[in-house]
């Protein structure tokens, strides 16, 4: 068989092991992922970007009821409480459900359970903005349930790109499936609100994307091929466990998780409560305590970096404590962005804040610190994937810092920027309010002019 014949499009989606491991020659040494995955580099290129397509619907979806809360809320006259309980059914049936489909990920054809959770949840989107006035509880039904055909999406879509590429290939994929999530993000806010401004019907917002959710079925079913699982990492030998004993091996991963969790709820409460009382002292207080956050958890991130190999317990408590100083933004930075910003531009400057505040964090960040990894390693060897990668991640200590210096830089602006939102007057109303303010006016007096107020010769 040669080259061509087994990287061609209708390459057989699982080739025996004598075909995974490829034809000799030239070309098979400069690309071996594509022989060994069954799928050609045009393909591969093709997958990618139907994969990013879908992940940016996702997130799209996922923000669109935010960018229309006010019309939801004011449709079923609900208040705060019951508006927030859309995303909490949302990302509960998304949360438990996500191991579920992670097991059908890991044993069955894995574009044919992304083409059905796609097909459900555009569906149940659609279904959703044609729910009767009367009934909140149907709005919420479907939202929980467009959280069980998006688990089952995201669960699976960055396994596939692992079985297509490798090394710093895979992580620039990656880097660029990922970064669909803050664009996608904003889009949503800005569709949803646009398009329910445009149509004066809050229900036109959620159709967008059912129908941009049926041409990612077509994508799927006809552009993505199922490549071969673990085959571009030379992995011959693996084969299928149960389940518990998947989750046996995973849970050695939990101490980590269980830290994150705790220390950001902790970092999360301890910043607003250190907020609330430093407001008392000073109206800077919201971006010094941010500032404070990131200084402080700098210090520690870079010792939980350097003590990884040596102490496994001194890396935890660092972690512990950098996570949890890390985490006093959170909270804080969502509402110094609200009030800085009046009233009728907020979920447009919400969209703007995610996509900037991923652009230049999550979405590349990745990406960097691999490229960087890469080019400080020597050779192949366990020693230097460690040190490289090591070496790299001591660049979140370097950013934190330079975030906590844009905060200390914020503090002196923050109370003229929040009084210049609060007193924010619109352009039709500037001559309405300019008849009753209490400008001085010009009053002759002994041959010369002398300003006096409105209100002093009112009677």
């Amino acid at each position: 068989m040669s080259l061509d014949e087994h990287t061609s499009d209708s390459a057989p989606l699982f080739s025996d092991d004598s075909e995974a491991e490829g034809p000799n020659g030239p070309d098979a040494q400069q690309h071996p992922e594509e022989e060994a995955s069954g799928v050609s580099r045009v393909r591969a290129v093709l997958i990618v970007l139907t994969l990013c397509y879908i992940n940016l619907l996702n997130y799209m979806d996922r923000f669109t009821v935010a960018g229309v809360l006010p019309d939801i809320e004011q449709y079923f006259g609900i208040d705060d409480g019951n508006s927030g309980l859309l995303q909490t059914v949302f990302i509960c049936s998304y949360m438990f459900l996500a191991p579920f489909f992670g097991y059908l990920g890991d044993r069955y054809n894995r574009k044919y359970i992304m083409s059905a959770g796609i097909l459900f949840w555009s569906s149940v989107t659609l279904a959703s903005s044609y729910t009767p006035k009367e009934h909140f509880w149907a709005l919420l039904l479907t939202r929980g349930l467009v959280g069980v055909g998006e688990a089952s999406y995201s669960t699976i879509a960055p396994t596939i790109i692992a079985d297509l590429y490798i090394k710093e290939k895979r992580t620039n994929m990656l880097s660029l499936f990922y970064f669909a999530i803050p664009v996608g993000s904003g889009l949503g806010y800005i569709v949803g609100s646009q398009v329910s401004s445009a149509t004066k019907d809050w229900h036109s917002a959620l159709r967008v994307t059912p129908g941009l959710g049926l041409v990612a079925v077509v994508l799927l079913l006809f552009v993505v091929q199922e490549p071969k699982r673990g085959a571009v990492e030379a992995r011959s030998d693996m084969h299928q466990t149960s389940w518990l004993t998947d989750l046996r091996e995973l849970s050695r991963n939990l101490i980590f998780g269980i830290i994150t969790v705790i220390t950001g709820l902790l970092g999360v409460a301890s910043g607003v409560q250190v907020s609330r009382q430093l407001r008392k002292k000073t109206a800077r207080a919201d971006p010094l305590v941010c500032a404070a956050g990131l200084l402080l958890s700098a210090p520690f991130l870079y010792l939980a970096i350097v003590c990884a190999q040596t102490s496994t317990v001194a890396t935890y408590i660092f972690i512990f404590l950098g996570e949890t100083f890390l985490s006093m933004n959170w909270a804080i930075v969502a509402d110094i962005l609200l009030y800085v910003v009046v009233p009728t531009r907020r979920s447009t400057a919400e969209a703007l804040q995610i996509v900037v505040s991923h652009l230049l964090g999550d979405a590349g960040s990745p990406s960097l610190i691999g490229v960087f990894s890469d080019s400080l390693r020597k050779t192949d060897s366990f020693l230097w994937q460690f040190r490289s990668l090591q070496i790299s991640l001591l660049l979140c200590s370097f950013v934190a810092v330079v975030g906590g210096a844009f905060f200390l830089f914020t503090a002196l602006f923050i109370e003229k920027d929040r009084n210049r939102a609060e007193k924010y007057i619109p352009s039709g109303e500037v001559h309405l309010k300019r008849d009753f303010t209490d400008e001085p006016i010009v009053v002759p007096k002994s041959g010369r002019s002398a300003h006096v107020s409105v209100s002093s010769v009112l009677i």
